[in-house]
């Protein structure tokens, strides 16, 4: 019997805008501490016995960036896309086919991408302690000992212990997130437990459960596994069955059905969703004043408050219980009362068409990164980086001619007819309607300014005819 943990990584990226945006949500920012979220969760699983290497979850538009991160820590684990967002209850469907077509006896840890948790040895801990139950056939489910009336979770009232321990518990109810008023009911009476959304289960108790009560989605997920396709270091889940699922979470579509099945076992980790800015300042160092002060960042006279900088020296003065959080083409001034309604700020800007809610200046691929440097009616001016041994596409544009001029390294161009090599201070000219490649063949990253003039500027003008990353656009 092997655990293979699964790491569900999707999200809409707007909670924590403007670091966060919906195409770089917070699993792949370094909110708490200096890696990523997503490099944490897969961390952590380091002393798991019988664990396997992780399965992650997510989507076409955010696949290289999950592959590189996990590069960075030395990890390499299977990357199966969704198509299209169906929430939690199929994507562990999925993943429930997937690890049993390897190991009939699997057992799935489920763990959201995006959590902070302060003990990663009480966690392990926490799976050790819960393994018995998943192994005989129950549904295990984390609630975390709540530390305060928290309107922001779901909660779990438990029912008889399970051991002597009184680590794990039957189930008495799944409660809605509750007002303030019945949160504090709760924390007094003792009890209950956050719902934490990570679960430990058989594959095939999570599918027998998933039969019994939500018998609609069986054959649509089953059907996008049989019919999923390899596509280098991913597996992508077949479009049209699994767009043919209902959407909804485990909670709602299993767990809250099953209570029969499900155990709770309490775990005190140290725990967050980092859901708002609020919560990431509540688990930050502060100084005297109760101020978390993160970057470039001047301070005086204010108190309470939470001041991030990404690109430039912010200063604060005379305020107090305040979020601020600047990044190079975006500032964020809130109450921290309000934190959690920054998604309205994020709705304001796609009604307007904004790209603020989208992209960063700066945007990673799997070659590299560009970044915006300047703009105009005509024209923008982009920094672009080559990781050595890697290429763009063969491509070619129909609205705009790209000067190419390297600052550092060394560039191999493809530009029509010609290939040709440039080193520092050397340029080239891309007309408009030319085949052309950029490749980095050196041993450093390969950084170049390009400036592109044309009527239209947009990303979506690229005609591929190779690429390396099987892509169709979006450089």
């Amino acid at each position: 019997m092997t655990i293979t943990p699964v790491i569900l990584c999707g999200g809409s990226g707007t909670r924590m805008w403007p670091l966060s945006r919906s195409g770089y949500p917070k699993q792949f920012l370094s909110l708490y501490g200096d890696s990523t979220l997503l490099q944490q969760t897969a961390g952590r699983l380091a002393g798991v016995a019988d664990a396997a290497a992780p399965m992650v979850i997510t989507n076409e538009q955010q696949r290289f960036l999950v592959a590189e991160q996990l590069r960075e820590i030395g990890l390499q684990g299977r990357l199966v896309l969704e198509p299209t967002a169906r929430n939690t209850g199929p994507a562990i469907a999925a993943a429930a086919l997937i690890a049993l077509a390897d190991d009939p006896d699997a057992v799935l840890l489920v763990l959201p991408a995006d959590h902070v948790i302060e003990s990663g040895d009480l966690f392990r801990t926490s799976v050790e302690r819960a393994l018995p139950h998943a192994a005989a056939g129950k549904l295990v489910t984390f609630g975390i000992e709540p530390t305060e009336p928290h309107t922001g979770y779901g909660y779990i009232r438990r029912a008889a212990a399970l051991d002597g321990a009184e680590s794990a518990f039957e189930v008495g109810a799944f409660v809605e997130k509750p007002d303030e008023a019945r949160a504090r009911t709760f924390l007094a009476a003792g009890g209950y437990y956050w719902n934490s959304g990570m679960f430990l289960f058989r594959a095939d108790a999570y599918l027998r459960e998933l039969a019994a009560h939500a018998q609609d989605v069986v054959g649509p997920v089953t059907q996008s596994v049989e019919l999923a396709k390899e596509d280098l270091d991913f597996l992508r889940l077949d479009r049209d069955a699994f767009a043919a699922c209902r959407s909804d979470s485990i909670d709602y579509m299993v767990m809250e059905h099953t209570r029969d099945a499900v155990v709770v076992a309490a775990a005190g980790l140290g725990w967050s969703d980092v859901g708002t800015w609020t919560a990431l300042a509540a688990i930050s160092p502060r100084d005297e004043q109760g101020n978390t002060c993160q970057g470039d960042v001047i301070v005086h006279d204010a108190t309470n408050t939470f001041v991030r900088s990404e690109s430039r020296m912010v200063a604060v003065l005379g305020v107090d219980n305040l979020v601020v959080v600047e990044t190079a083409d975006a500032v964020l001034v809130a109450n921290k009362e309000r934190a959690q309604d920054v998604k309205k700020i994020v709705d304001q800007l796609n009604a307007t068409g904004r790209v603020e809610s989208e992209l960063h200046r700066k945007v990673f691929r799997p070659w590299g990164s560009y970044e915006g440097v300047d703009s105009g009616e005509r024209f923008q001016v982009k920094r672009i980086v080559v990781n050595p041994g890697a290429s763009l596409s063969l491509q070619m544009h129909y609205h705009r001619a790209e000067h190419w001029i390297v600052v550092q390294g060394t560039a191999r161009v493809v530009n029509g007819e010609h290939t040709i090599l440039l080193s520092e201070n050397q340029s080239t000219y891309i007309p408009l309607g030319t085949k052309h490649r950029l490749e980095n063949p050196g041993k450093v990253p390969l950084e170049m300014i390009e400036v592109q003039s044309g009527s239209y500027l947009g990303e979506d003008d690229i005609v591929r005819f190779e690429d390396n990353y099987g892509r169709t656009h979006d450089r």
